[in-house]
């Protein structure tokens, strides 16, 4: 077992401090689409606006309120309050990649328990195990959330369906776990060598900043894959 660095009290107070306003700010927002007139056009966006409040907290907050509840229904209509050629390209740039963050998001927290409980190591490091498995479950959550969101607006068959999620997510996967890897690197081999416990907040607030590293990794790449087409403009 991998010795590990118990963070200082007041790094860990700020730890549960950020993972507090993260998780009261995803229930808010779970809360407010689970109304039947807020509930959005796009239903796999009911789940990607919360699950997005878990590392951005507020700033996700202040998205959905300011911009996410206009593509819902009934504000929206059946096609939302404006197309998405009408948006400015930063927010549907912004969608695109917290739609594929929150498949990441959710991939990596299992992926990370899972080497946790069952104790597992590559190449003697927990580290290294944490990267293989946290990019697997990402590119199986990720590619479902982009199933999802690219059958209810393209009419073609599941199989089409399934390699159209495919060929849109992978390369946009990679580049936010990329950026999620050179934090969780930074983290735990440079400011808190050997790592943090994952039992504690400092440990997860970490996590949050590395993901919104990936975050802003995988904006260009989802930027090309909206102009070229492989990905929808949500």
């Amino acid at each position: 077992m991998e010795q590990r660095v118990q963070p200082e009290s007041w790094i860990e107070a700020v730890g549960w401090f950020s993972l507090c306003v993260a998780f009261a700010s995803a229930l808010v927002i779970a809360a407010d689409v689970a109304l039947p007139r807020r509930r959005q056009r796009m239903w796999i966006m009911n789940v990607v606006y919360p699950v997005t409040a878990l590392y951005w907290g507020p700033v996700a907050l202040w998205f959905y309120f300011r911009h996410g509840r206009r593509t819902t229904r009934p504000e929206g209509g059946a096609h939302g309050e404006h197309g998405s050629d009408e948006l400015p390209r930063w927010q549907v740039r912004s969608k695109a990649v917290s739609h594929c963050g929150a498949g990441c998001t959710l991939g990596d927290i299992g992926a990370e328990w899972l080497v946790f409980a069952a104790s597992l190591t590559l190449a003697g490091k927990a580290l290294y195990a944490d990267f293989a498995l946290d990019f697997a479950f990402a590119w199986v959550l990720g590619v479902v959330f982009q199933y999802f969101s690219i059958m209810p607006m393209r009419n073609i068959s599941r199989a089409k369906g399934i390699w159209a999620a495919v060929k849109a997510d992978t390369l946009s996967i990679v580049a936010f776990q990329i950026g999620l890897f050179l934090g969780m690197w930074l983290y735990q081999e440079v400011l808190f060598s050997p790592g943090l416990p994952k039992t504690t907040a400092a440990y997860w607030m970490m996590m949050q900043l590395s993901m919104i590293l990936g975050f802003f990794t995988a904006w260009p790449v989802n930027a090309w894959l909206v102009r070229v087409g492989w990905k929808e403009r949500m």
